[in-house]
């Protein structure tokens, strides 16, 4: 993997955030926070939130909050990674089945404009390019963005996912399930 960022240089990343389990919106500004408390890695802009159904894995997971961050890092790649997964677990993070509920999941989706077919880590995102849950926010953060020779607006209105987005209005925070101020 050729790794990017040396002598101290910052290298432009998107990370795509996600959960359906437990409090869900709490768990992502968390996340958020701690991945921007190394001096190495620098926000630039956060997303709306967005609600999703999950897709993949087992059928029945609560839905999905989502969003994505682009931030400025000198970590590199797999370090940025490493990183990634130590806040996943800081919130709990539970690897028991592919694409299944999880408190936290964080994806690098580009570095840059490194490409990789490295196993541990594949940039950009193999699957991004066709999930709107991502798309969607980036789009609404960088509207000029590309991925795959493409803007990701257009790839989000294409997604199969598409039509399930919904912007967060704040009330469900636990697995999905109103926990206040609903309206009946």
């Amino acid at each position: 993997m050729n790794t990017a960022p040396t002598n101290g240089r910052y290298t432009r990343s998107v990370l795509a955030l996600g959960s359906n389990l437990g409090e869900r919106n709490d768990t992502l500004s968390g996340a958020v926070a701690d991945l921007v408390d190394r001096p190495e890695v620098r926000l630039l802009a956060v997303s709306p939130v967005v609600q999703t159904k999950a897709v993949g894995g087992p059928e029945g997971q609560p839905d999905f909050l989502n969003m994505v961050i682009s931030v400025e890092t000198s970590l590199e790649p797999l370090d940025l990674l490493r990183h990634c997964q130590a806040v996943e677990n800081k919130h709990h993070r539970v690897r028991e089945v592919r694409w299944g509920p999880r408190t936290l999941d964080v994806d690098i989706i580009v570095y840059g404009d490194l490409e990789s077919s490295d196993p541990e880590l594949t940039l950009p995102h193999p699957r991004a390019a066709e999930r709107a849950f991502v798309l969607y926010p980036w789009s609404l953060i960088e509207p000029t963005a590309i991925l795959n020779g493409e803007r990701v607006g257009a790839l989000a209105a294409r997604a199969a996912d598409f039509a399930d987005l919904t912007p967060f209005d704040g009330f469900g925070d636990f697995n999905g399930i109103p926990t206040a101020g609903a309206v009946e």
